[in-house]
This record gives C-alpha cells, structure tokens and sequence, in this order.
C-alpha cells in the first residue's frame, strides 16, 4: 500500500469524459484507441474509452493530455501486477 504521506503529487482532470489532463505521470506503459496503461506517482492507472488518443506527453514534467471518450479509470496498487505485466485478469484467464 502507498504512505499517501510520501507519495508524490499526482492529479487528474477530465473534462465531460471527452478529455483528460493528468500530472505524476512516470510512465506509459502501453495505450491504443481503447485503452492506456500508465505508472503513476500513486500507482497503475488503467484507462479505458473510445477513440483515445495522446494529445500532449511530457514524461519529464509527468505530464500527460488524453482525448477520446472516457469509459472508466482504475487504479491499481504498484506490486499487484506481475513483471510480465499480467495482473489479476491475466491470471485468470491462462
């Protein structure tokens, strides 16, 4: 679990789930028209929509600007996932 008391900022905007603005980004792990999967200063941050797309990336600043129609955001503890990147969902579908 994170010690939200030494966790880094990390923010997130949408606006009427047709754009999103994040800060804390470390990493984009992987992204497509559906889906993108991001490291987080408070962990991975799975973001599902349609029609997504990276509007502005800055990993050095943490800074990303998503837009497409968003359907859902979760967020997940860092160690929940396998390094292989199978988390939960991998697991149970072998």
């Amino acid at each position: 679990m994170i010690d939200q008391g030494k966790a880094k900022q990390h923010d997130l905007r949408m606006q009427n789930r047709k754009g999103l603005e994040l800060t804390g980004v470390r990493s984009v792990e992987s992204f497509d028209s559906e889906a993108f999967l991001l490291q987080t200063e408070q962990g991975h941050l799975t973001i599902r929509g349609q029609n997504l797309h990276i509007k502005h990336l800055s990993l050095e600043e943490g800074l990303l600007s998503i837009e497409g129609y968003v359907h859902s955001l979760f967020y997940s503890e860092p160690g929940t996932q396998k390094k292989n990147g199978k988390g939960l969902l991998g697991k149970l579908f072998k």
